[in-house]
C-alpha cells in the first residue's frame, strides 16, 4: 500500500472489520463529505499549493489486471493443453464494478495426444501425467505461473472409473486456481465460445442465431447461440472413436454406443476380429442420421432417443447459420486427411452430406479440435467486483460449491417471505440443509436499506441452522453490489465469529457448481469459476450407455420439465461473455 494510501484509508475497528472490502460511508474532506466538485472539462487539475497530480496506469489503480490460464482437455480420441492470457478491467470507476475480459491472447498449445487408456474403462493416469508435466516445461510454465483455469474431461473419457479422480487431481496440481469440471453441456458451451460461433451469433451489433456442432470421439453437443449468449444446449452419443481399430482394421476397443449401432444393423462387434469398410460406412452413415434427427429438431426416433444423454433441444426459431467443431470437424471441413483408426472419416463426410437439409448456411469456425481446450482456458473465469466480505483470508480457495439460487420476493419481502425462498430453493435441489456447503446466490433489484440487508441476513442465518451448527462456512453470492454490505451485517449483528464468504457482482444463473479462488489482493476481488460436475447423466445410466452400470425402467433422477434434471446439468448459459 503507498503513503498515500496509507493517508486516505479511513481506521478500521478490528475484528469488526475483518477482511471487509467497499465498506458503506465516505471520506471525511474538509469541503465537505464529497469534496469540491472538479470542472468535468478538466478533472485532472491541481490547486495552489497541492502537490502535482500522479495519473495512475490501471494496473496502479485497481482497475487492470492479468492472469495465466490454462485449459485441460481430457477427450474420447485426444487429449490437449494451452495456455492463455487473459486481461480484464473493471467496467466502471467504482470499487463495485465488475471485471470484464478485454483481451484473450494464446501463449501456448500443446501437441495433440490419442488419450491413453490401461483397458476400456480406465484412462493411463501415468501417461497422462506425463504428457502433462512435460506440455509445462516445453511452455516455460510451472504450476505458480498459472493463476487459473479448467480441466474438463469430455464424451467417453468422462465414463470410465477414474475420471472425477483424475481431473481433481490435475486441477489441484495445475495451478493456483484450476478447476475440474465436467459434463455434456458444459462442454457444448465451452465449445461454442471457442470456435467462436458465440460471437458470431452477434455481428456488428446485430443479433442472430448460430447452431454450432461439436464433434468429437464418443459424443456430439449441440449449442444454440443468439446474440453472444448459448441459449440451450444438447448431447447425443455421437462420435468417431465409438470403435477403435488397428492399421490392419481389427477392433481395438469398443463403446457401448457403438454397440448399439451394430445391434441396429446385425453387424458383429468383436474385440480382435476385423470391422470392414462396408460395415464402417454403414456405422458412420447410421450416426450420422442419428445426429441429423437432433439437429434437425425433429421428434426423436427410437434410436436417437437412445442415444441421447440430455434432453432433445426445444430451441424452435430459425437458425442463420451453423458451424462444427471438434475433432470431427476436421474431416467435415476437409482440413484433415489422415486415418486414426476409427469412424472420422467416414463420420465427416456422412455429415457433411448432410448439411443442406439444415437450410443453412455454413460457417467456418474459428477453432475445431482446439474449441474445447480454448473455451476451458479463456471462458471459465469471471472475477468479483471488491465490495465484498471475506471473514478472513485463508477462508478461500472453495472449491465445487452447489449453487442454490432463491427466488426472492418482491422489495417488501418479509423474514418469513425470504426465509420461504431459501427453503424452496434447497428443496428445488434435493439438498439436505447442513449436509454440505452450498453457494447460496440472489438476484438484488432493489435499494440496499438498513431494514432489508437486515432482514436478508437473518433470513440467511435462520434458514441455515445446521450448517452454522456444523461450522460450515457461509458462501453468499450476489449480482449486484450488496455483498460486502450483507456480509458486514452477518458478522456484525447477526451471527458473530461465524466465517463468512460474500462476494458480488458476479452472475451464476442456472449453471450448477462453482469455485471461488483466493482474494486477488491488487484489486480486492475474487476469481470464480462457473461450471458443473456431471460425468455421466441419469439418461446415459438408464439407457445402458454407461458399462458396469444396469439400465433400468423408471428414471429415478427424473428430467423436469424445463430442462433440470437431479444430476443438475443444464443447458442453459447465463451471460456468458464469461468474464465468465
Amino acid at each position: 500500500m503507498s503513503e498515500t494510501d496509507q493517508q486516505t484509508t479511513p481506521q478500521t475497528n478490528g475484528a469488526d472489520d475483518q477482511h471487509e472490502h467497499g465498506h458503506w460511508g465516505a471520506h471525511d474532506h474538509e469541503e465537505g463529505m464529497f469534496g469540491h466538485i472538479h470542472d468535468e472539462s478538466d478533472p485532472f487539475h491541481t490547486h495552489p499549493g497541492e502537490e502535482e497530480m500522479v495519473i495512475l496506469t490501471p494496473e496502479e489503480a485497481g482497475n487492470r489486471i492479468t492472469l495465466t490460464s490454462v485449459g485441460i482437455d481430457v477427450g474420447s480420441s485426444t487429449s490437449h493443453l494451452m495456455f492463455s492470457r487473459l486481461t480484464l478491467e473493471r467496467q466502471g470507476i467504482a470499487l463495485s464494478s465488475r471485471f470484464k475480459v478485454v483481451d484473450r491472447s494464446i501463449v501456448f498449445r500443446s501437441p495433440i495426444l490419442l488419450t491413453p487408456y490401461t483397458d476400456e474403462t480406465t484412462i493411463d493416469t501415468d501417461e497422462l501425467s506425463r504428457f502433462i508435466e512435460g506440455v509445462y516445461k516445453d511452455a516455460g510454465m510451472t504450476v505458480n505461473d498459472v493463476d487459473t483455469g479448467a480441466t474438463i474431461f469430455t464424451g467417453e473419457a468422462a465414463k470410465k472409473s477414474n475420471a472425477e479422480a483424475i481431473s481433481a487431481l490435475f486441477a489441484e496440481h495445475a495451478g493456483k486456481f484450476v478447476c475440474a469440471t465436467a459434463g455434456p453441456n458444459l462442454e457444448g458451451v465451452m465449445a461454442a465460445f471457442g470456435s467462436g460461433a458465440a460471437g458470431r451469433s452477434k455481428r456488428d451489433g446485430k443479433a442472430g442465431t448460430v447452431m454450432n456442432i461439436d464433434m468429437g470421439g464418443g459424443t456430439a453437443k449441440i449449442a444454440i447461440c443468439h446474440n453472444g449468449e448459448v441459449v440451450e444446449t444438447a448431447a447425443i452419443n455421437v462420435g468417431a472413436r465409438l470403435v477403435a481399430m488397428d492399421k490392419d482394421g481389427t477392433i481395438t476397443r469398443i463403446e457401448r454406443a457403438a454397440e448399439i449401432i451394430a445391434e441396429e444393423l446385425g453387424i458383429p462387434l468383436k474385440l480382435g476380429e476385423k470391422l470392414s469398410e462396408a460395415h464402417q460406412k454403414a456405422m458412420a452413415e447410421l450416426l450420422a442420421e442419428s445426429l441429423y434427427n437432433l439437429v434437425e429438431r425433429r421428434p426423436l426416433g427410437r434410436l436417437a432417443d437412445r442415444l441421447m444423454i440430455t434432453g432433445a433441444l426445444e430451441f424452435k426459431g430459425p437458425i442463420d447459420s451453423i458451424s462444427f467443431s471438434g475433432g470431427v470437424s476436421e474431416y467435415v471441413y476437409d482440413t484433415e486427411k489422415r486415418n486414426f483408426g476409427d469412424l472420422g472419416i467416414l463420420l465427416g463426410k456422412a455429415v457433411m452430406e448432410r448439411t443442406p437439409r439444415l437450410n443453412a448456411p455454413l460457417d467456418q469456425a474459428e477453432q475445431m479440435i482446439r474449441a474445447t481446450v480454448i473455451g476451458a482456458g479463456q471462458y471459465t473465469l469471471q472475477v468479483s467486483g471488491s465490495t465484498i466480505y471475506i471473514s478472513r483470508p485463508d477462508l478461500l480457495p472453495h472449491r465445487n460449491l452447489q449453487v442454490v439460487a432463491p427466488v426472492m420476493p418482491g422489495p417488501d419481502y418479509t423474514l418469513e417471505t425470504a426465509k420461504q425462498a431459501i427453503a424452496s430453493a434447497l428443496q428445488r435441489q434435493d439438498i439436505e440443509e447442513g449436509d454440505r456447503a452450498v453457494a447460496l446466490s440472489f438476484r438484488w433489484r432493489m435499494e440496499p436499506s438498513y431494514d432489508r440487508v437486515k432482514t436478508l441476513a437473518t433470513a440467511i442465518a435462520e434458514s441455515m441452522p445446521n450448517t452454522l451448527k456444523a461450522g460450515i462456512p457461509l458462501t453468499l453470492v450476489f449480482d449486484t453490489d450488496i455483498g460486502g454490505a450483507v456480509g458486514s451485517m452477518l458478522t456484525r449483528e447477526v451471527i458473530p465469529g461465524h466465517d463468512i464468504a460474500s462476494i458480488d457482482e458476479v452472475d451464476l444463473s442456472d449453471l450448477d457448481f462453482i469455485d471461488l479462488g483466493e482474494e486477488l489482493e491488487d484489486v480486492h476481488a475474487v476469481p470464480v469459476v462457473v461450471k458443473s460436475l456431471v460425468f455421466t447423466t441419469a439418461r446415459e445410466r438408464n439407457a445402458g450407455l454407461v458399462r458396469g452400470v444396469a439400465p433400468h425402467g423408471h428414471d429415478h433422477d427424473h428430467d423436469h420439465g424445463d430442462g433440470h434434471d437431479h444430476d443438475h446439468d443444464h443447458g442453459h448459459d447465463h451471460d456468458h461473455d464469461h468474464t465468465h
